[in-house]
């Protein structure tokens, strides 16, 4: 067994999870760079889908990907309804949104101001 600093795990962990996303077709992907601005995580990813059938499939999908790159103590909210679903990878945060529920919560404005370099927006609306 081998140790991963923690700071490179994250960096890893977040571009994996990315490109993860994009492949499972994920709207609008956001990475937002939070180490300056919150204790919580270093990363926030924001995605959305196109029903709850698609992101309670992201998110059961991003789950699986975590544990098998070994990240531990995952936790998961809002599987049931799935219209927005939250997972928190210790280091990096997923919030997982049908679109309606994305536009009402707004996360990248609260988290975000306009024009800011550590958004990255990937992708387009499908």
């Amino acid at each position: 067994m081998f140790t991963i600093n923690k700071k490179k795990k994250s960096l890893n962990i977040h571009s994996l999870l990315v490109s993860e996303l994009d492949k499972l077709k994920a709207n609008n992907i956001v990475l937002i760079d939070l180490k300056d601005k919150s204790p919580l995580a270093d990363f926030m990813i924001i995605a959305g889908g196109n029903s709850s059938r698609h992101v309670n499939s992201m998110a059961q999908k991003s789950v699986e990907f975590l544990k098998d790159n070994k990240v531990k103590n995952i936790s998961i909210e809002g599987m049931k309804n799935s219209d927005w679903v939250l997972i928190d990878a210790g280091d990096v945060v997923l919030h997982l949104f049908q679109h309606e529920t994305r536009e009402f919560y707004n996360l990248e404005k609260m988290w975000t101001q306009k024009g800011e370099a550590e958004t990255i927006l990937i992708g387009s609306e499908n």
